[in-house]
């Protein structure tokens, strides 16, 4: 696995390895496999793992604490506060108050069986809580040797800029994928590129949509949550699945998958662009990892931004859009 750097300072796996439904939201849970899915990823040399306390929510933390106990130095941690949510799941809101960043980290620590945290992400900005009190208690973290970077998740771009004059943020992680395509057009990537921010992009495949084993909700798990996203709904779905087609076509033609295809879609963005592709299975790791050698010619990439336009996508990201890129 090649590797990329992201903001001045963080050296990762050109691809990232999303641990969140190994624990919750995408059907059951095997926490067999999903421990030697990421000791195979460790081993392909996927270094870059990441995690969030409110996935399980708090039991994705510790699987992942599990999985890399003996072999900490082989990994680059990224974990998240800040979607607050209860033991039983109740979720309590977003939460950037100064006292909670601290709490929540120490708690994430207890959890992974770590002494530092190499990339802390804000997940999404608390509006009630000035972004300068959140990076200022952040950057007590690195002050603490806590915490090594600092990130944000779905930030609008003046956010950004407010959060990067307090501390320097490593990294912005947001939803990028060919049926996202919002950080071309909404400011995200020019302002990270402008301040020498690296981007993670998370839901790389679409949730799975883009690998094309989705052709109805009824392929969904009763307790999926993705039966409550808008763009799985029926008719929807239905409009989306014509642009997968296309993709479907274009990877047999090229001797690939179309995860694989979209995947190198993501990863020909920019050397500054980190896939972290989600899974809780070894044969699906595998085929990612694999995308690493796919190489794309103009006229795929150009066919590729025609089908896959921005807009193109039939439905919202989520049922509630109100907690992202502000």
């Amino acid at each position: 696995m090649r590797t990329r750097r992201i903001g001045s300072q963080l050296v990762v796996s050109a691809q990232g390895l999303g641990c969140m439904g190994m624990s919750e939201f995408y059907g059951t849970s095997d926490d067999t496999e999903s421990t030697a899915t990421i000791h195979r990823a460790l081993d392909l040399g996927v270094t870059f793992l990441d995690t969030a306390d409110m996935y399980g929510p708090f039991t994705n933390e510790q699987l992942v604490g599990r999985a890399i106990a003996g072999r900490r130095d082989e990994v680059v941690l990224a974990t998240k506060f800040g979607n607050q949510r209860a033991p039983d799941g109740t979720r309590l809101g977003i939460n950037g108050r100064p006292d909670y960043v601290r709490r929540a980290c120490d708690a994430s620590l207890l959890r992974l069986g770590v002494d530092h945290i190499d990339l802390y992400y804000q997940h999404r900005v608390d509006p009630d809580t000035p972004i300068e009190e959140t990076v200022g208690a952040m950057s007590e973290l690195v002050s603490a040797g806590k915490v090594l970077h600092l990130g944000l998740s779905e930030a609008a771009p003046e956010t950004i800029r407010r959060a990067h004059a307090v501390h320097p943020i490593t990294a912005l992680q947001t939803e990028w994928s060919l049926w996202t395509r919002d950080p071309e057009t909404n400011g995200a990537l020019d302002t990270v590129r402008e301040l020498g921010i690296g981007f993670v992009a998370y839901s790389p495949l679409g949730r799975g949509f883009l690998s094309g084993a989705i052709t109805s909700p009824g392929d969904l798990a009763g307790d999926d949550f993705r039966r409550h996203n808008p763009r799985f709904a029926e008719a929807n779905l239905r409009q989306n699945r014509k642009m997968v087609a296309e993709l479907e076509r274009m990877a047999r033609d090229k001797g690939v998958t179309a995860a694989q295809l979209a995947l190198a879609w993501v990863l020909d963005r920019g050397d500054d662009v980190v896939p972290i592709p989600g899974t809780k299975r070894r044969r699906y790791l595998e085929e990612n990892v694999a995308a690493d050698d796919v190489r794309l010619t103009d006229e795929e990439r150009q066919h590729l931004d025609e089908v896959f336009s921005p807009g193109a996508a039939a439905g919202d990201r989520y049922a509630d859009m109100t907690s992202v890129h502000r």
